[in-house]
């Protein structure tokens, strides 16, 4: 590898804001100039992947749609033509490069079970371990709403998280994170977010023009990625070398960076990212609430849980609440819901949920 970078596993998300003009249309000129930098880094040594939107807007100009549609059937019809546009469109760019990419279509049940999470991981190794760029996109084809990714940011921090990528490059239509509306001139770009920073006074809660996130979307996933030990970087990707500026060590570009905590165990990624898939919720007393939250590395015990909501079987994603039902992490538990009940409150049991298998946030 090439001298000069912060990190060589990188994840790259490029938004739809990126690759779509104002008024609607494709910029091409834009995708050209992003594939020219990922084929630079590439051959400089970088592991990549790609994670892309863009599909429904590649859809939307190639369609003109005279009746009326809800809103996930509009989805579906234009990520269907889109992402066949969309993979081409790199395919052939990549292509110039002598880069030979790969399409990895998939929906959030696919991180729900750890079985589909390392059967998806592993389809990815295997491209990048044959020189393969692995390109990712959410399947809205049959995606319905409430088993859609909040949006690809979301997406993009399981697969950074899922492949133990080094650093996670979110690149948007704006510098960064600002401390005020991007539009205000007193505004400036928040360099760098350290470990446990709050920035709820500072987000913009609406939506970007083409995709479904924003920037509180960007900043919730940024900082859980940043929590698992990866680096993310929120930057301009309609900026000139941007990827090259936001990577390489000697640059000192506008953007914002989230510091990464320590590392955690890819079995702690994958639950940290498993709160969609929880089948039950563990209620727990005032003193396991603490226990938890503490330096110390605690499992959950019996003895400390009051009530258990659903029901579960072994091994599946659970919530665990405090006393007064905020949420204090999520655990595989090592307990059916039917077995757990008559143990409740009671000592010397074995864990609900091992300290191995359990997230705190």
């Amino acid at each position: 590898m090439a001298s000069g970078y912060r990190h060589k596993r990188i994840a790259i998300k490029i938004g739809s804001n990126v690759l779509v003009r104002r008024d609607g249309t494709i910029d091409t000129d834009r995708m050209s100039a992003l594939v020219d930098e990922i084929a630079g880094l590439k051959k400089d040594g970088l592991e990549i992947i790609l994670i892309s939107s863009g599909a429904v807007a590649f859809g939307r100009n190639e369609l003109k749609v005279q009746d009326k549609l809800d809103s996930v059937s509009q989805r579906q019809l234009f990520s269907a033509v889109g992402q066949a546009k969309l993979i081409n469109r790199y395919y052939e760019l990549f292509r110039k490069h002598g880069i030979v990419c790969g399409q990895v279509l998939t929906m959030k049940e696919t991180f729900g079970t750890r079985q589909h999470y390392l059967n998806q991981k592993n389809c990815i190794s295997t491209m990048l371990s044959h020189g393969v760029l692995p390109i990712v996109n959410e399947n809205d084809t049959i995606s319905v709403t409430e088993l859609m990714f909040t949006d690809n940011d979301e997406l993009s921090g399981l697969i950074a998280t899922m492949m133990d990528m080094e650093s996670l490059v979110i690149l948007s239509n704006i510098d960064g994170i600002y401390s005020g509306h991007p539009n205000d001139p007193t505004s400036e770009v928040i360099r760098r977010v350290r470990h446990g920073a709050d920035l709820t006074d500072y987000i913009q809660t609406g939506k970007s023009d083409f995709g479904r996130g924003g920037m509180l979307t960007k900043c919730n996933i940024a900082r859980k990625v940043a929590d698992e030990g990866i680096e993310v970087v929120i930057a301009n990707g309609k900026k000139d070398q941007i990827l090259h500026d936001v990577l390489e060590t000697a640059k000192d570009v506008v953007c914002t960076r989230f510091e990464p905590a320590e590392s955690i165990s890819s079995v702690k990624k994958w639950i940290a990212h498993s709160d969609g898939f929880a089948k039950g919720e563990i209620l727990v007393n005032e003193g396991a609430a603490a226990a938890l939250r503490g330096d110390e590395a605690r499992s959950l015990l019996l003895v400390g849980v009051t009530e258990i909501r659903g029901d579960f079987e072994k091994d599946d994603i659970v919530r665990i609440l405090d006393p007064e039902g905020i949420q204090i992490g999520i655990g595989r538990t090592q307990y059916s819901s039917e077995e757990a009940r008559p143990l409740i409150g009671q000592k010397n049991e074995k864990p609900l949920v091992h300290y191995d298998f359990l997230y705190i946030e």
